[in-house]
């Protein structure tokens, strides 16, 4: 397949896990990807694994902080000078930290719900925004997707997580608010809910085995997901085959909330 070829898409929190593999997969598919995250070693590294495998070039990295306006405004202002246009933004960018609610202090809370659900805002924003200038001038005559990623726990609230399980369930609210102000410009804004997969983010918690059981045993298909599963999910609702849905969240748990 090759259902991104001339498209320029940005993929946030690109250094490892979903984001990666997103990006490897609209790679593979024609995309000039640019990578993003505040990491810049990661990045490079990713990048050149992505580069590796082709004769041309397709990965690039433009190291920013997503919760930060400023940087964004920059990131926009190289895309307009080296592409003139974008169609394709991952909003992956995240992360967690486990606590209770009475022990948590204000910064911590803050903290993450900056970096899962402010960063959405501002990327939409400032990136959706100029990607609604790029439609006007082609009047929507092609694919143009903004995904944002969610989580599992933006539909069922996890133990000792309330700061990201409210900002994924953010997530899930703003991307339907987006869906409608963007689909005037042909953009169509979805979001993607993973369950528990195998990323940096979860590594600690899969080396207790007792933890893998229990999702083992609480999710229909009996194991964890895979980062490149979700990247196939991810690229789906991006490409033109998803051409009639705007709005939705698509959650790919395994099955965990049927059990």
């Amino acid at each position: 397949m090759n259902r991104f070829a001339d498209c320029v898409a940005v993929v946030t929190g690109a250094g490892s896990g979903i984001g990666k593999a997103a990006a490897e997969r609209l790679a593979n598919e024609g995309a000039k990807v640019i990578l993003v995250g505040r990491t810049k070693s990661k990045l490079e590294q990713a990048a050149r694994e992505i580069n590796d495998t082709k004769k041309i070039p397709a990965a690039e990295i433009f190291p920013a902080d997503v919760t930060d306006e400023e940087d964004l405004a920059e990131l926009t202002q190289y895309i307009e000078e080296q592409y003139g246009d974008f169609h394709i933004l991952i909003n992956n960018a995240g992360g967690s930290s486990n606590g209770k609610l009475l022990e948590m202090d204000e910064a911590e809370w803050d903290q993450i719900q900056s970096v899962n659900l402010k960063s959405v805002f501002l990327s939409a924003k400032v990136l959706g925004g100029f990607m609604a200038k790029g439609a006007a001038r082609t009047r929507g005559d092609d694919n143009r997707a903004i995904v944002n990623v969610a989580s599992l726990s933006g539909h069922q609230a996890g133990a000792h997580i309330p700061h990201y399980s409210a900002a994924k369930a953010g997530v899930i609210n703003l991307t339907k608010s987006l869906a409608l102000e963007f689909a005037q410009y042909g953009i169509r804004v979805n979001s993607v809910s993973p369950g528990f997969i195998e990323t940096p983010l979860t590594e600690q918690g899969l080396q207790n085995d007792k933890f893998v059981k229990a999702i083992e045993r609480n999710t229909a298909l009996q194991r964890v997901g895979k980062a490149e599963e979700i990247a196939n999910i991810i690229a789906f609702v991006a490409s033109g085959e998803a051409s009639y849905m705007t709005g939705s969240d698509v959650l790919v748990d395994g099955g965990w909330l049927i059990k």
